[in-house]
């Protein structure tokens, strides 16, 4: 059979988009004066940032000694935060292209994604790319790739996607080493009277008002049944409806079905997004076995999200609806806040995958947000903590649990030893360390808390942007950790409360009652702002108050008349600091929630 499927994985920025650009444009699958950068990029923020947030696939026509051949080609994202989307790609394809930038050699996506596809026993095909930059480093990049995965120097490619220099070869390899796909126990070409008997594995899916969701799918046995035919999702044992089948061009592109081996869409005419998750299997009988490898995409970091404007509620609300759709990995529930208001604790795979959706959510749907800071989620006695205001007040809190990460780190060998002193701050233990030519791969296992907290930034800083990073969730392990209020004029703010390690609680008090104390609008009376541990203050500011000149008026006379003036002004002073009621202003909590 004609037909190859694979993706293209690497490391953030290492031109996995620009490759699919030349492929598409040497292959004819778009038209010259229709290709712009980064083709498969369809979000603004991806093409605003530069970098693939969603997997994207597109069928490809190749012809090879005047044979033609179909090619599915699926680009993923880089980012560590969207390895999940990954890990489904790789399951529904026979072999991939391991990209490496010539300019900066194997990084931490590189090896992670590549040991993932050896583990799923899949080709892999080594590319090396951006040769044409002039500080590309060739010679070194393929001893990195021999070392790391014992490629011979004969199977590495030199291509570069910008110029489309070597792309021909890489086409030719695709075809010749990547194997046609396997039916699993059904021959590909269906037999006389086929009665639609098939099996698909869901990679990914997008919610379209008229069709429904739509499944991405691979075909693994069987092919599709006839329009309107009743099909099953396994795993959610949820129903729908075939309203039409197609493929990737990389626009929709109708077909009457498909067949085992090929990868398109199947439009469900299901409304809820739940009830179609990646990693599920469809078939046309509820009794056939689900495809393995599933397993449910589980939140790692969690943000509150509340308007700004407490009247937007209800828009906020539909916005994350509809959201949700789009972004299986992405959950939501009510929450509310005294301090500010109804809102939602939104669980996200990571900080970047965090970012990006509160930008899609300003930009697409308009909504303007204050996000609380990132926290994890925490086990009391096994039952799961999401948000700080869950946890009891005080010290001695017995049988908490805190997520547990191993982390690979790579580094060149220059920033060792500040990226060492990084970690071991941050609770890290180390594991091991390898050596890859002159980088250097250490292996870590520390607190997810932690790693929420600027570590990202400050990997970045002490290595001066070399270092790249992965990390996947171990278990859950004892932790002392408390509750840390802050206090404003007596009252607690509920939406600045944290959970922290308990030896960092005083630091962290400090710095945030320092931070109020700068962005805090001065009143008529004294505001005491405080850091507390249950009953216990652990870090206190004050804020002086305005002092009116109440003896301006008097002229002359006894002292005795400016004393009593001032004594008057005291007590009511004393008076308003009893009843006065500090009113915080969004700027201030934007500020710290940034910091």
């Amino acid at each position: 059979m004609n037909i190859r499927n694979f993706s293209i994985i690497a490391h953030i920025d290492h031109g996995k988009s620009t490759l699919s650009d030349r492929l598409m444009e040497i292959t004819g699958t778009v038209a010259k004066d229709k290709m712009q950068p980064q083709l498969l990029d369809s979000l603004a923020l991806e093409r605003e940032r530069g970098i693939t947030i969603k997997l994207a696939p597109v069928r490809l026509a190749y012809t090879l000694n005047f044979e033609l051949f179909t090619l599915n080609l699926i680009d993923t994202p880089g980012h560590v935060d969207f390895s999940y989307e990954v890990s489904r790609a790789l399951a529904a394809v026979e072999g991939a292209i391991l990209l490496v930038d010539a300019t900066s050699g194997i990084q931490a996506q590189t090896l992670a994604h590549g040991l993932s596809a050896m583990e799923q026993n899949l080709i892999l095909i080594p590319v090396i790319n951006k040769i044409d930059l002039p500080n590309a480093d060739v010679p070194g990049t393929k001893k990195q790739l021999s070392d790391t995965f014992g490629f011979s120097e004969e199977e590495i490619l030199l291509v570069s996607g910008k110029t489309g220099e070597g792309v021909d070869k890489l086409l030719e390899a695709i075809v010749e080493r990547i194997p046609a796909p396997k039916s699993a126990g059904v021959n590909i070409i269906p037999p006389q009277g086929w009665t639609g008997k098939f099996r698909a594995l869901i990679f990914d899916s997008f919610y379209d008002p008229f069709k429904g969701v739509v499944a991405e799918v691979r075909i693994i046995e069987g092919q599709t049944s006839p329009i309107n035919a009743l099909i099953y999702f396994l795993q959610t044992q949820a129903e729908g409806h075939i309203l039409e089948t197609g493929f990737f061009a990389p626009q929709l592109t109708l077909n009457n079905c498909l067949t085992a081996g090929e990868i398109g869409y199947i439009a469900t005419g299901i409304k809820e997004s739940d009830l179609v998750r990646v990693g599920d299997t469809i078939s046309s009988t509820q009794d056939a076995k689900p495809l393995p490898g599933y397993k449910e995409v589980k939140p790692m970091v969690f943000v509150g999200l509340f308007p700004i404007d407490a009247d937007e509620y209800f828009e906020l609300k539909e916005a994350l609806s509809k959201f949700r759709l789009t972004d299986p990995a992405f959950s939501y529930i009510p929450e509310h806040s005294q301090a500010l208001g109804a809102g939602f604790r939104c669980g996200f795979l990571g900080l970047l995958h965090a970012e990006v959706v509160q930008e899609r959510l300003s930009g697409e749907f308009n909504v303007d947000l204050l996000a609380t800071a990132p926290s994890v989620e925490y086990l009391l006695n096994e039952k799961p903590i999401i948000s700080p205001s869950d946890l009891p007040q005080g010290d001695n809190i017995k049988g908490l649990k805190e997520p547990w990460i191993s982390l690979r780190i790579f580094v060149p060998q220059t920033y060792i030893g500040p990226v060492m002193e990084l970690v071991q701050d941050k609770r890290g233990k180390f594991l091991n360390m390898e050596h890859f030519g002159v980088a250097v791969e250490l292996t870590y296992e520390m607190p997810l808390s932690e790693m929420v907290s600027n570590f990202y930034d400050r990997l970045k800083s002490v290595s001066s942007g070399f270092a790249s990073l992965d990390w996947e969730l171990i278990d859950f392990r004892e932790v002392e950790a408390v509750r840390v209020d802050i206090l404003v004029g007596g009252e607690k703010v509920d939406a600045l409360s944290t959970i922290v390690y308990r030896p960092k609680a005083e630091g962290f008090g400090r710095r945030m009652v320092a931070k109020l104390k700068e962005v805090l609008p001065r009143q008529n009376f004294v505001i005491a702002i405080q850091a507390a541990i249950g009953g216990t203050i652990i870090a206190r500011e004050t804020i002086s108050p305005f002092r009116k000149d109440v003896t301006a008026k008097l002229y002359g006379g006894d002292r005795t008349r400016k004393d009593k003036l001032l004594e008057k002004q005291k007590k009511g002073k004393k008076k308003m600091k009893m009843v006065g009621r500090v009113e915080i202003p969004q700027e201030a909590f934007l500020s710290i929630l940034k910091s």
